[in-house]
C-alpha cells in the first residue's frame, strides 16, 4: 500500500485546479491516517479546507445510514426483506393495488434491482415536503425494462424508515461526526444552485433531498473520520449483509467489487464502497482490513465542469491496494 502516492494524486488534482479540496483518510489494520489540502469553500471567499470539515456525502447517505438503518430493522425482525414495501406503506399506490410498484420488496430496493426511473425531478412539482411525499407513494412511476440505480429505491425506504421510527429522517441521529441539519460555517461548499439562487453551504446539494425536507437517498454530512469510524466498525465485525452479493455489481446498499468500479482494480473482490455525486466516497475491503474514504466538494462552483473525479478514485484506490 502506498499513500503517499495516493494523496500525491489528490495534492494534483486540487493543484491544478480540478476539484477545490480534498481529504483522503485511510484505516489499515486500526491505523488511521488522514490529509486535506486545499479549500473548503471559493466563493463567495476562500475558506481553507480541515481535517475535521464536514461534507455534503450525498449518496454515500445510502448506504451509510438509510442501509444500515433499514437492516438493523430487519436484524430486530421488525421488518422482512421480501416483504414488500406495503407491509410498512401500506397507502404505497393505494389506488392500484395489482400494480407492480405494489410487489416491489425491501431487498429489491437495497440493491437497486427494481424496475423505477434513475431520477426523476421531484423538486419541480412543488414545494411542501408532505405533499411530495404523497406525491412519491401515488405517482404511477415510469417502468424501465431493466434495472438501474435509482434514487427512487432509497427515497422510498426512506419514507419507510419514517413509518417505522414515527419521526422525519432529519430528527435521526446518525451518529458521532455525522448530521442531517450541520453548522453551515464548518461545511464545505456544494453549487451556487440556480433553482435556489445561492451556494450551497450546510444546505444539502441533492434538489429532491432538499424539496422532500430529508430523505433517504441524500442529506447526510459528515467529516472523514466520521466515515473511517463507520469502516472500522463494520470491519471489526466482519463481512455482513452489506456485503452480501445481490448482482454482479450490488450487495445490501453498497457497489461490489467489478471491472471498472470506482475502487480501482487492485483490491480484493470482497470489497465494497458507494458514492457521492457532490465527489465524495467510501471503500472497505474485508480481505485485508483496508478501508479509505475520499472526500471532495467537486461541485463547487458548479456541476457543470470536467474534474476527473471517477479516474481520480479508481486511480487513489488502485495505489492504496497496490501490494
Amino acid at each position: 500500500m502506498s499513500f503517499e502516492a495516493a494523496w500525491a494524486l489528490a495534492e494534483e488534482a486540487v493543484a491544478s485546479g480540478r476539484i477545490p479540496c480534498a481529504v483522503l483518510g485511510t484505516v489499515v489494520q486500526s491505523a488511521r491516517e488522514v490529509r486535506w489540502t486545499g479549500h473548503a469553500v471559493l466563493t463567495p471567499e476562500a475558506v481553507p479546507v480541515a481535517r475535521d470539515t464536514v461534507f455534503d456525502l450525498a449518496s454515500l447517505t445510502k448506504p451509510v445510514f438509510t442501509a444500515a438503518r433499514i437492516l438493523a430493522h430487519a436484524a430486530a425482525e421488525r421488518i422482512d426483506l421480501d416483504a414488500p414495501l406495503t407491509s410498512v406503506i401500506p397507502d404505497f399506490r393505494q389506488y392500484h393495488e395489482d400494480c407492480w410498484e405494489r410487489r416491489v420488496t425491501f431487498r429489491q430496493c437495497l440493491g437497486h434491482l427494481t424496475p423505477f426511473p434513475a431520477v426523476e425531478p421531484i423538486y419541480t412539482y412543488g414545494t411542501d415536503p408532505a405533499t411530495l411525499r404523497a406525491f412519491v407513494l401515488q405517482r404511477e412511476w415510469r417502468r424501465l425494462a431493466a434495472p438501474v440505480y435509482s434514487d427512487i429505491n432509497f427515497i422510498l425506504l426512506g419514507i419507510a424508515l419514517e413509518r417505522l421510527e414515527g419521526t422525519a429522517i432529519r430528527e435521526m441521529d446518525p451518529g458521532p461526526g455525522l448530521s442531517f441539519v450541520p453548522d453551515p460555517e464548518a461545511c464545505a461548499a456544494t453549487e451556487a444552485c440556480t433553482w435556489r439562487g445561492r451556494v450551497m453551504r450546510g444546505e444539502v446539494h441533492d434538489e429532491n433531498c432538499f424539496a422532500l425536507g430529508g430523505s433517504g437517498h441524500a442529506g447526510l454530512f459528515g467529516i472523514a473520520d466520521a466515515l473511517l469510524d463507520v469502516a472500522e466498525r463494520m470491519l471489526a465485525r466482519g463481512p455482513g449483509p452489506e456485503a452480501v452479493p445481490l448482482s454482479e455489481t450490488r450487495t445490501h446498499g453498497w457497489e461490489r467489487s467489478h471491472p471498472g468500479w470506482s475502487g480501482g482494480q487492485a483490491c480484493s473482490p470482497t470489497t465494497i464502497g458507494h458514492t457521492g455525486f457532490t465527489g465524495t466516497g467510501l471503500w472497505i475491503d474485508f480481505r485485508t482490513r483496508r478501508a479509505w474514504t475520499l472526500l471532495t466538494n467537486r461541485v463547487h462552483p458548479t456541476r457543470h465542469a470536467e474534474t476527473g473525479i471517477a479516474d481520480l478514485r479508481r486511480a487513489v484506490g488502485e495505489a492504496l491496494c497496490a501490494e
